[in-house]
């Protein structure tokens, strides 16, 4: 009979590398978080002073153009996502990327839910498509970094400056891990719960100025729920831009992405928050390199996620990886990190912001001993 490995001796002293909801930014504490808008209306002064603060905190991180706006709204990134194209696409043809689970998300509502009949460019799990092949008189849905394949665009070098349609961004993995060229981005979505390690539930739209002349000159054929609307009697409403949230924000999840904010610009900003990710994808690509059974899903770097970075395991299957993943959650060396449950079988390994680098290094030796335990 084999015997199994014994475990390591040291555990990364945070173990937590899902990815989404995140770890929660290095010494956060509940105990930290502001509280005196909490039982308050968010339409009370010190509410709609807090929402207002973390709009202009997000903006001075993600370094936003006056000419953007950033509003936050109902439903995560897949609510704002969502309310973009209910409100905003019809007007002009629909190219739709699909590498991976979202972006095939965003195919299904553009196809079922609103009846349309868009170019569809696809790509399998680890790979991009062809994104030359863009015809940028239409309006492009994407996802800037596609976190259950650990493939990203590598730029926005491939937006057309002359384009003619809206680009559409699915942002939730991306903003502040990489930076954003904004001038290129017509509408991006993101939620607190990734880069940032805040809560869920909600989402943050930000419009550029073609889009705010998109909503103001277009009216979809479809009807809109309450919480998609944007506009009042053909004016963008501004107020959702300044803090007026159009139902009801848990402001604990406000005060805890206030906090988490705070905690980016302590550590020096966006680039700080950049570093921070690109020494863990760093450290992670060495205990890659450093074994044989273990591959990244994205074989090309240029295009490979440095935030969700997913991992192939040499005789996976999706019984190995529950055990493997099962193993390292027992053991509180690593929680979270099966692969996403419609990709290729694998490992998902967190490496935005609020990681430790350390963590991450601390990590390879319960790698080591997962794989021998599960192949023994």
């Amino acid at each position: 009979m084999t015997e199994l490995p014994a475990p390591p001796a040291h555990l990364p002293a945070r173990p937590y590398f899902s990815s989404g909801p995140c770890a929660k930014p290095p010494g956060w504490t509940a105990a930290n978080l502001a509280t005196e808008s909490l039982g308050r209306s968010h339409r009370s002064k010190i509410g709609k002073t807090r929402l207002q603060y973390c709009i202009d905190l997000m903006r001075e991180l993600l370094k936003l153009p006056d000419t953007h706006r950033i509003g936050i709204v109902p439903g995560s990134d897949t609510g704002a996502f969502e309310m973009a194209m209910w409100t905003m696409l019809g007007a002009k043809p629909v190219t739709a990327l699909a590498w991976e689970s979202f972006g095939e998300g965003w195919v299904t509502d553009a196809v079922k839910q609103l009846g349309l009949d868009p170019t569809i460019v696809r790509a399998d799990y680890g790979q991009l498509p062809d994104l030359t092949q863009v015809d940028w008189s239409s309006d492009v849905l994407f996802t800037w970094n596609g976190t259950t394949s650990g493939v990203r665009v590598p730029n926005g070098d491939w937006i057309a400056d002359d384009r003619t349609g809206l680009s559409f961004a699915d942002a939730t993995s991306a903003v502040f891990a990489y930076d954003i060229p904004w001038d290129k981005i017509d509408v991006a979505t993101f939620s607190w719960q990734k880069v940032l390690g805040g809560e869920g539930g909600h989402g943050v739209l930000i419009l550029g100025p073609r889009a705010v002349e998109r909503l103001e000159n277009y009216t979809p054929t479809w009807p809109l729920p309450k919480v998609f609307r944007l506009v009042s009697k053909g004016k963008l409403t501004e107020g959702v831009f300044k803090g007026e949230t159009i139902n009801t924000p848990s402001m604990l999840a406000v005060e805890d992405a206030i906090s988490a904010l705070e905690w980016a610009k302590s550590v020096g900003g966006a680039d700080g928050l950049i570093a921070r990710s690109d020494a863990n994808a760093a450290a992670l690509d060495r205990l890659v390199s450093e074994r044989s059974w273990l591959g990244h899903l994205a074989a090309d770097s240029a295009s490979r996620s440095k935030t969700s970075v997913c991992l192939t395991v040499e005789g996976a299957d999706e019984a190995m990886i529950k055990s493997f993943a099962g193993l390292l959650d027992k053991a509180g060396a690593a929680y979270d990190i099966a692969g996403y449950r419609d990709a290729p079988p694998g490992l998902r390994i967190w490496c935005g912001a609020t990681v430790d680098t350390a963590d991450i290094v601390a990590l390879g030796p319960w790698l080591d001993w997962a794989y021998a335990t599960v192949t023994a």
